[in-house]
């Protein structure tokens, strides 16, 4: 009889592969660890009035921290302090989208959406599309946001909603404040030259004894028939000294290279000002959006102006007669520009555009001009060619010889 030995396999246990559970293991990080990681910190004006949460010094901590705990090295601090969100012209942003663009950014990391930017659009154009395309992680800490993660659900685009209408909603109260004050006939800004605060009423502008007679002077030397830049080398002969040279020499610090030259654009900005007529005039700029930095001249009708507040320097009547010929040495030098073309010989705009120009005109209209002297030249010239090939064919028919060129 044949004895085997045969094996049971029935009462062996089924054991499973043991998974780790450990909560505090390191979550992946790049693979490349020479690329930077940029720690981006942000702090507006109007951010520093919630405390230190949303300080400068506290973001540093919070995210170098984050960074040293999840195994991010070559780390770079980026920081905009007294930077609104909702402009992206920020010098650190400038300088890490730059280190994006090369290539040498693997990680970006935030303390939270808020602090990148409160723009919903340009946030979401970054975030979603620069970022991805250039392979580059994108953390905001406190928010729980992560690019490698992705965002089914949609919350992402949600905060940043929620973070652009903080500005929007701030905006409106600082024009509503604006506003209350701009229409309460108290100036909304400092005295210009020729006024100063009154150091018994900070609110109100007395006459400057050294800067208003220059005032004056200016306006009668304008009525007089003399230009910006006219009055520009009077006061730089007479020695008068400049805005900003007054105001260097009262307060003791050392005067501008050149104290006595004026600028033709400072003499312009003094002719403009309203307020030398003795009135509050507010509201003369606006912007279109709480986005755009740009400033809007303002009709006059939709001005807040407030007559007798303070000692005129000129009347009413010779601040609008100023404006009344410089409107219509705007007029003369557009009407010089039109017919200089028609006044020139071709032969002088051959060598040159035309021989006189108005010395004020601007850039623009400068090179408008010399591009309509270009094609008239280029258009006699074709005359001349087309004249002189004729005459040649004419006289070669009758046995001539003649040399074209």
């Amino acid at each position: 009889m044949m004895v085997t030995n045969e094996k049971s396999y029935v009462n062996i246990e089924p054991c499973t592969m043991g998974l780790s559970a450990d909560q505090h293991v390191k979550e992946d990080v790049m693979l490349d660890q020479q690329k930077i990681t940029i720690l981006y910190c942000r702090l507006s004006n109007e951010d520093a009035l919630d405390g230190e949460s949303n300080s400068i010094q506290n973001q540093r901590e919070l995210l170098t921290r984050y960074a040293q705990d999840h195994g991010y090295t070559n780390l770079k601090v980026l920081v905009d302090d007294g930077y609104t969100g909702t402009n992206f012209n920020r010098p650190a942003v400038k300088e890490g989208l730059e280190l994006v663009k090369q290539g040498e950014v693997g990680c970006w990391i935030v303390k939270d959406m808020s602090r990148f930017g409160r723009d919903y659009l340009t946030v979401g154009q970054y975030t979603e599309i620069i970022f991805p395309s250039y392979d580059v992680r994108f953390i905001a800490v406190n928010d729980g946001v992560d690019s490698n993660r992705g965002d089914s659900e949609g919350i992402t685009a949600i905060r940043n909603l929620f973070n652009e209408w903080y500005p929007r909603d701030t905006s409106k109260k600082v024009r509503v404040s604006l506003r209350q004050r701009g229409t309460s006939g108290k100036h909304m800004g400092k005295p210009p030259y020729g006024y100063r605060r009154d150091p018994e009423d900070k609110e109100q502008w007395i006459l400057d004894e050294d800067a208003a007679p220059v005032v004056k002077r200016i306006f009668d030397l304008t009525i007089a028939g003399k230009g910006p830049s006219q009055i520009a080398r009077i006061l730089e002969r007479d020695e008068v000294l400049t805005a900003k040279a007054l105001y260097a020499k009262r307060k003791g610090k050392p005067l501008p290279d050149r104290p006595y030259h004026w600028g033709e654009q400072s003499i312009v900005g003094i002719l403009e000002r309203m307020e030398y007529t003795g009135c509050v005039c507010n509201f003369k700029t606006y912007s279109k959006s709480y986005k755009l930095k740009k400033r809007i001249p303002n009709k006059q009708e939709d001005m807040f102006i407030l007559p007798d507040t303070q000692e005129a320097i000129v009347s009413r009547e010779q601040w609008d007669r100023v404006q009344e010929l410089r409107q219509n040495n705007r007029r003369l030098r557009k009407r010089n520009d039109r017919d200089c073309l028609p006044g020139c010989s071709t032969e002088q705009t051959a060598k040159a555009s035309c021989t006189s120009p108005p010395a004020r005109a601007s850039r623009a209209n400068k090179t408008t001009m010399y591009a309509r002297n270009a094609k008239a030249v280029t258009a006699h010239v074709r005359r001349t060619t087309y004249g002189r090939i004729r005459s040649g064919r004419h006289r070669q028919g009758k046995g001539s010889q003649v040399s074209m060129f």
